[in-house]
């Protein structure tokens, strides 16, 4: 077998190149091959990267598989925004928070949508809440409807991880879900469930869920994250399914 060594390989003319004959198999080692587009034989395009790792022109043969889109972290900050990559693109999107530690105890994490690009997030939303929990002592557990963190028609940031501990080694994480912000038919739902170290002086087990809409036919182009009071630290991740 011989081996062709070289830096470039160009097409005699136009822009296409050629490897192997049809139904030949061509063999690429793995991380040898880096291209922004990917096209079949037909050349219809499969995906699209910017050369960072975002996404576009994804092949609805995909749809289903969740398109990551973008991410944002706090490290002492008051909140967390998403101002673009909402939009009808997809109609779903998936926000994964992860290891959300506040500086001060016992606080609410939430969220709020808006519909005028993040100038405002005070969209009227009607919710449900409840919770599973276990204490490490061992002693007490429930599971319980909460209506401290429910909303009817409020316009509150909307608790989708309650109660964060303060130490350095809680923190709460889980995923929020929230479908076809851009309709202008239709209000949007939501619903979330996380997992976190609730407060003392109980140190218990939180399994949390929320669930809602936003009673809105305009459409949601921004999203934001916080605690209910003072600054904290965590990751948000964005993703869209089509």
């Amino acid at each position: 077998m011989s081996t062709l060594e070289t830096g470039t390989i160009e097409p005699q003319s136009g822009t296409t190149v050629t490897l192997g004959a049809s139904g030949d198999a061509v063999v690429i080692g793995a991380d040898a091959l880096k291209v922004n587009t990917i096209k079949d034989a037909g050349a219809n395009t499969i995906l699209t990267s910017d050369g960072s790792g975002t996404l576009s022109s994804v092949n609805s043969g995909l749809a289903g598989n969740m398109v990551y889109i973008n991410s944002a972290t706090a490290s002492g900050d008051a909140s967390l925004s998403f101002t673009s990559g909402i939009d009808s693109t997809y109609d779903e999107y998936v926000f994964m928070f992860v290891n959300i530690n506040p500086v001060s105890n016992a606080q609410n994490f939430g969220f709020q949508c808006s519909t005028d690009g993040g100038s405002n997030y005070n969209t009227t939303v009607t919710s449900t809440t409840f919770r599973a929990y276990h204490r490490e002592s061992g002693t007490h557990y429930a599971l319980e409807y909460l209506t401290a963190d429910d909303q009817g028609q409020g316009t509150a940031y909307q608790t989708i991880s309650p109660w964060l501990d303060e130490a350095s080694d809680a923190s709460g994480s889980g995923i929020l879900h929230l479908f076809a912000p851009s309709s202008t038919t239709y209000v949007k739902h939501f619903y979330s469930r996380s997992s976190a170290m609730d407060a003392g002086p109980n140190i218990q087990a939180n399994d949390f869920y929320a669930a809602g809409y936003f009673n809105t036919t305009s459409a949601i182009d921004a999203v934001a994250f916080k605690v209910a009071s003072g600054n904290f630290d965590g990751t948000v991740y964005l993703y869209g399914i089509k």
